[in-house]
């Protein structure tokens, strides 16, 4: 397990601010009592949650063209039947994949291939579970293509607590399944388009791992 690059910074200046913290307590304070030990306790116990939401673990990962894959940590809020009108533009398949900030929060690419679409719309953010937030809310969205020419689309989607999509997708691109695609800080939504005729291997609040959970078959 290590700390992704997006969270680095971030948590080594929480645990210097924690560190100066604890000298400045302990070089002012005489008689220290169960009051003082609880907020250095809790400040520790605060940092650590803090670098949770940036750990990667070490996973074996899924590797199979005909097999679509998991781009987010979480449970699958949704599954149904779509027009999908900003890339797609026809009748497809709907997987949405809802990010607690327990999870793991980097997004990984769920197929090989082509990126051929990024766009990013700004939004509002309201609750990521809300079928509404797909579209109202701040998002980017990708498009890729597969060898073949299987289309599949996605979309980062920030929520009520996530406030930050990094995208690292680029048009043009060419990428490999469990690929990083970008980051969303602290827990949303990620949405899932894929052909109707992929046969989909989740059911409602499945919960599933980025890069290792197939959430769906290619035919």
């Amino acid at each position: 397990m290590y700390l992704h690059k997006e969270g680095r910074k971030l948590v080594l200046i929480i645990f210097l601010a924690i560190a100066l913290i604890g000298v400045l307590m302990y070089f002012t304070i005489e008689v220290w009592n169960v009051f003082d030990y609880i907020v250095i306790g809790a400040l520790v116990v605060a940092a650590v949650l803090f670098a949770s939401f940036f750990r990667i673990p070490k996973r074996i990962f899924t590797t199979d063209d005909k097999q679509i894959v998991a781009p987010a940590d979480g449970r699958v809020v949704v599954i149904e039947e779509v027009y999908e009108q900003e890339f797609l533009k026809c009748q497809c398949r709907q997987i949405s994949i809802f990010m607690s900030p327990a999870n793991v929060h980097v997004n990984r690419y769920p197929v090989s291939g082509k990126v051929v679409y990024v766009n990013y719309h700004k939004g509002n953010y309201f609750v990521a579970s809300h079928p509404k937030s797909s579209v109202l809310n701040e998002h980017s969205s990708v498009g890729l293509e597969m060898a073949d020419g299987t289309r599949i689309f996605l979309r980062q989607i920030a929520g009520a607590v996530a406030r930050r999509i990094v995208c690292y997708s680029k048009e043009g691109d060419v990428v490999e399944q469990n690929q990083e695609l970008g980051f969303i800080k602290f827990g949303s939504r990620v949405d899932l388009f894929i052909p109707l005729d992929a046969e989909v291997n989740v059911n409602i609040e499945s919960p599933v791992k980025n890069g290792v959970s197939t959430v769906a078959f290619l035919k």
